[in-house]
């Protein structure tokens, strides 16, 4: 019989001071409706009354009916005062919720420096504090802060903290690696000393990133004991981050037997990690494991070649069990059987014998020395080999674009694009303007498109990238432009070549929309639809 972890996010609170995220109440809310349905345990919001954010957040929060348990953040009692006086704590009974996470410190030297204490007073404070919540009903996770440093400095001290939080009633003690400089070797030894000094205890885990072993850290932490772990989404937090637990929980579940959040909801962490990541606006690395956009991905052609025959040669698990899928790139390097295999991959019949496979080989060949890359553009590839396949339906057909771009003293650029392309026969003609000649683009034929197919409504550029592929010819040269293009589901690249910058973009932008459409019906039928369900007007 597998054991069974105890899940605690933090990317509502320790995830927030990461650097570049900001999340609003109503971003908090669809995240923490996310995290619920992945099935982790605690949901920890934030800190009461600190924000207006904050306050919000646990206002509507109570009107969710999360299974997740949802915790607030607080500190010990202040020093020399009294736990029912003090605001951190009457707060935290204010916000409503069930269950509180409490920090106080564990190692001496941050008792004397940072809060310039004595010993016995934090102790006291800590007791305090715990009780006090317990006393009210409420559930009590005790992070004992910078714990492994305060255990290898003055090791009696850190296991009384934890003693005197257990003492106090507190459901689980959490061992901080706050500085995120411990080894993994170090955390075993440690936990499993305390496994021994505190019988019984419930013990947690929360690491930091800083030597790029939080995630290792964490897994020593639960083979030494541990039942409880704490982490973020993708990773966030101060400085380098928290314990990710996009990892953690893979780890434990397929590779250690370890029960998480059930085979089930373990099938939509993808999912919910590329989500939390559009909510926080901020790209997701495609390197990373499990969840990334590249960790089941083969370039090489003698890597795919042997995955067509068995994925165990080159992938470590099923990527459908963490929600993600085996991804084939096509670059310099590619063989037949990667354009065989993204073909499989699309449903598509293709005999690479064949003289009409030989020819679409060739092509992408072909264009691949203009400079095109498709191992980063996988939506321009599709298309591509949709179209030679006879399986494309276009959906509308470009007339012409122009733009204007005016400069006047003392005032910003002003960028304008007039777009007119054909819809169902229909030609229509378009203006937008944007911050850049690449944003009015998007703007003008999204404006033209969306009223035939609302669902353009839901994409958005993600990202966009232009490399000069001759500099030699300076600013006549050709360049490539790579466009990421985003909705709530998926993430998908295209791209263009052109040695004007603005034609690149175009023919990045136009495969963007052609690929957000794919599966869509015809165009009368979409607009006809959108009337009725009220998405658009006539």
């Amino acid at each position: 019989m597998s054991k069974s972890i105890s899940i605690f996010d933090t990317t509502l609170r320790d995830g927030t001071q990461g650097e570049g995220i900001s999340l609003s109440a109503d971003d908090k809310v669809k995240i923490a409706k996310k995290l619920d349905a992945l099935g982790v345990h605690y949901i920890e919001g934030g800190i009461p009354g600190s924000n207006s954010k904050d306050i919000e957040f646990f206002k509507r929060v109570q009107d969710l009916g999360l299974t997740s348990k949802v915790t607030a953040f607080g500190s010990t009692r202040r020093k020399g005062s009294i736990a029912d006086q003090d605001a951190n704590l009457l707060r935290i009974l204010e916000s409503g919720v069930s269950a509180a996470t409490l920090v106080g410190k564990s190692w001496d030297f941050h008792v004397h420096t940072a809060l310039q204490t004595t010993l016995e007073e934090n102790l006291a404070m800590i007791y305090d504090s715990i009780a006090f919540l317990k006393q009210r009903g409420l559930e009590v996770i005790f992070d004992a802060e910078h714990f492994f440093d305060g255990f290898k400095n003055n090791p009696e001290y850190a296991v009384a903290v934890l003693s005197k939080a257990r003492d106090a009633g507190a459901d689980w003690l959490v061992m901080c690696d706050t500085n995120g400089g411990s080894l993994p070797h170090e955390i075993s030894d440690i936990v499993t000393s305390l496994t021994g000094q505190l019988p019984g205890a419930p013990l947690g885990i929360h690491t930091h990133n800083d030597c790029e072993l939080a995630v290792a850290n964490t897994l020593s932490a639960v083979q030494a004991g541990v039942q409880h772990v704490q982490g973020t989404m993708n990773g966030y937090g101060e400085r380098c981050g928290n314990a990710n637990l996009c990892s953690i929980i893979p780890n434990l579940q397929l590779k250690l037997g370890y029960d998480c959040i059930g085979d089930d909801k373990l099938r939509t962490l993808t999912n919910t990690a590329r989500y939390i990541s559009e909510i926080a606006n901020v790209n997701m690395p495609v390197n990373q494991p499990y969840v990334g956009n590249a960790a089941f991905a083969h370039k090489g052609g003698i890597h795919v070649s042997a995955i067509l025959r068995d994925s165990r040669t080159y992938e470590h698990i099923e990527p459908e069990k963490v929600g993600n899928k085996q991804r084939v790139l096509v670059s310099e390097l590619a063989g037949q059987s990667n354009i065989v295999s993204k073909a499989q991959d699309m449903g598509l019949a293709f005999d690479p014998a064949s003289e009409q496979s030989k020819h679409i080989i060739g092509k992408i060949k072909e264009l691949e020395h203009e400079g095109y890359q498709f191992e980063g553009a996988d939506a321009s590839l599709e298309l591509l080999l949709r179209e030679a396949n006879g399986e494309l339906q276009e959906l509308f057909t470009f007339e012409s674009f122009k733009m204007l771009v005016e400069k006047s003293a003392g005032q910003p650029v002003v960028s304008e694009a007039f777009v007119k392309v054909n819809v169902a026969g229909e030609s229509i003609y378009t203006a937008a303007e944007g911050n850049g000649p690449v944003n009015a683009l998007d703007n003008a034929l999204r404006k033209a498109l969306v009223q035939y197919f609302p669902t353009l409504k839901e994409m958005h550029l993600a990202d966009y990238k232009v490399r000069v592929l001759d500099d030699k010819d300076a600013t006549a040269a050709k360049v490539r432009v790579l466009i990421e293009s985003k909705n709530f589901e998926n993430a998908w690249n295209t791209v263009g070549v052109s040695s004007n910058v603005i034609e690149a973009s175009w023919e990045a932008l136009v495969d963007s929309m052609r690929y957000a459409l794919l599966g869509q019906i015809s165009p009368e039928q979409t607009h006809e639809s959108a009337v009725r369900q009220g998405l658009i007007n006539h």
